[in-house]
């Protein structure tokens, strides 16, 4: 479906993930984007998505709505990474089905798929192993949405198509230490470690886990790409294809953000997975790849990071 009259429900516009398909569509040309506020649409509430989707029925819906966070905040939370999630993309993929919707894209997350998974892992790896258990909750959620998307696919015939990315950074991110991922927390523990002139920062686990990275502007661009072609499969990965040690992440981010201290690693933290990567053949097949190098990307990344922060900062001072 290209620019035009096309209708495209962006769910979860405000997130990180949202905001990018929403610039790489108006990038596009696509003029009729819905972006309902979180004030005027609850999307965990069931009748008010329906009456949403009658009202304003929708060509294309992007479900990135979620309840996301960090290892912390997944173990201290899992009812609410479970229940909100459950509830909020049940209610879209529903609604998206009984007002005739004609495309739908599923942002799932790659904590889908077993925590010893062959690698790199591929689709059909889903469900065949236990999962990691500091993000199982949210894992469990994910999946059901994208069981849910093969369901309407099977039964009705919908288009209706999953995306598995992997660890996600960019414009938008996190940067709360007590719900962030890792590469949001080293930039802003990296940052207040170089004001601070710290002389060590310190690292959550062994540093040994290896993870792949892609720039958010480089997903939204796969997602468009997805929807704006005829997708035969129900699950795509979508992955820079290439992996780094979170030692050598936070060597690296240590670097571009100039800070010059000792790294310092907890051994008494979680490590979580010990290596994701993802085979991203099947999305690559359709024409799509990567444009955004990690380094690159991360010096982008800081650059927005301190005007967000500096903002926040002169804002704080002038209503102090």
């Amino acid at each position: 479906m290209k620019t035009g009259s096309a209708r495209i429900f962006v769910a979860g516009h405000r997130g990180m993930v949202g905001s990018a398909i929403r610039r790489e569509l108006e990038r596009k040309g696509y003029a009729h984007l819905l972006t309902p506020s979180r004030h005027e649409l609850n999307l965990e509430n069931q009748a008010a998505v329906q009456q949403f989707f009658d009202r304003e029925r929708p060509d294309v819906v992007y479900l990135a709505a979620a309840k996301v966070g960090g290892i912390l905040d997944n173990e201290r939370h899992p009812v609410a990474y479970l229940a909100r999630n459950l509830l909020i993309q049940t209610n879209v993929i529903r609604a998206a089905y009984e007002s005739g919707v004609a495309k739908l894209l599923f942002l799932g997350s790659s904590c889908i798929y077993p925590r010893l998974a062959p690698q790199p892992m591929r689709e059909e790896h889903l469900l065949t192993g236990p999962l990691e258990s500091t993000n199982e909750a949210y894992a469990i959620a994910k999946i059901a949405g994208v069981k849910l998307c093969e369901a309407y696919r099977r039964e009705f015939g919908s288009c209706f198509v999953s995306a598995m990315p992997t660890n996600l950074y960019g414009r938008g991110d996190n940067y709360d230490l007590e719900r962030s991922h890792v590469l949001p927390a080293l930039i802003r523990k990296f940052h207040e470690g170089k004001l601070a002139d710290s002389p060590s920062v310190t690292i959550w686990g062994t540093g040994q886990p290896l993870r792949e990275f892609l720039h958010v502007d480089d997903l939204a661009r796969a997602c468009v790409h997805l929807m704006e072609g005829d997708p035969d499969q129900s699950i795509y990965n979508i992955g820079s294809g290439e992996e780094i040690s979170i030692a050598d992440l936070a060597r690296l981010v240590a670097r571009i953000v100039g800070y010059e201290g000792r790294l310092k690693f907890d051994l008494s933290r979680p490590d979580g997975t010990p290596r994701k990567l993802l085979d991203s053949s099947r999305m690559r097949a359709l024409g799509w790849k990567p444009e955004i190098p990690l380094a690159e990307g991360i010096a982008v990344t800081y650059r927005q990071f301190l005007r967000e922060s500096g903002a926040l900062q002169r804002l704080t001072g002038a209503l102090g």
